[in-house]
């Protein structure tokens, strides 16, 4: 499938998606957010093992546009967020760990799109920002994926100031994994999908809907849920191919696809 404001490459089992709107800052516009969505769900159902974000030009993402929002009724505001919102969850709910690879600055909606994001790698001349209330329209979005990354000082601290924080900072505070020199960021950011993607399709599809439904809840909610998906797991397929494996000291021969479980 060709897009317009997308650049989807394969190589091998890992699928990198770019933002390729450098003359625009990657601003994620309506038309830019659904065609993100839409290459998602269509990358969903592939057999990608991990899909990279990453972006052309000087700038990650400069975030929301604002050409949409101006003059805009409040029904047309609430489609923008609403379609901003789903763009973030579909990554979120997507099979493949994704990882996000961040050469420059990326704010407000696009720290979001990073935040949202499974794993993320920066460059060491990255910055990061939401400096929305200093322009009159506060974060409040961005903040909902961010706040969960950082936890809430640091957030509100990025909120209230609008300052932008660099690549090992935010990595310290956990909104990226790692930062590294920049010509580096290409080989780290593969590493890491490399990484995250070994072993069972299915298992890793299955802990990444696991992690996000339990994160939220109150612990002894979170360990039931646990314990009945990793008692489930335990009994798939792949599950008694690992465990059997270990015990035989052989490497293991995994055959399930990602949805391919009674889990749910």
């Amino acid at each position: 499938m060709t897009y317009q404001h997308l650049l989807v490459t394969i190589d091998g089992p890992i699928t990198t998606v770019t933002l390729n709107r450098a003359d625009k800052r990657n601003a994620l516009a309506l038309n830019v957010m659904q065609e993100l969505t839409l290459a998602l769900h269509a990358i969903a159902k592939t057999e990608a093992r991990g899909v990279i974000l990453a972006a052309n030009g000087p700038v990650f993402s400069a975030g929301h546009n604002f050409a949409d929002m101006a003059g805009a009724t409040l029904q047309q505001a609430r489609e923008l967020f609403t379609v901003c919102t789903e763009m973030m969850d579909t990554i979120q709910s997507l099979p493949q760990p994704v990882v996000a690879r961040v050469h420059a600055l990326a704010t407000a909606g696009g720290c979001q799109l990073v935040a949202s994001c499974d794993l993320a790698v920066a460059a060491d001349t990255a910055t990061f920002a939401i400096p929305g209330g200093k322009a009159g329209l506060f974060c409040h979005t961005p903040l909902v994926a961010i706040a969960r990354n950082v936890g809430r000082k640091r957030a509100l601290e990025m909120a209230l100031t609008g300052d932008p924080i660099d690549a090992a900072t935010a990595a310290d505070w956990g909104l990226i994994n790692k930062a590294v020199p920049a010509d580096q960021l290409e080989a780290a950011t593969l590493d890491l999908i490399q990484r995250a993607t070994r072993g069972s399709a299915m298992s890793k599809d299955l802990g990444k809907r696991g992690f996000y439904h339990q994160i939220d809840l109150p612990q002894q909610q979170a360990y039931a849920f646990a314990v009945e998906r990793m008692a489930t797991a335990a009994l798939l397929p792949d599950g008694q191919e690992g465990i059997a494996a270990f015990l035989e000291k052989r490497p293991p021969v995994y055959t399930q696809l990602p949805g391919d479980d009674a889990a749910g």
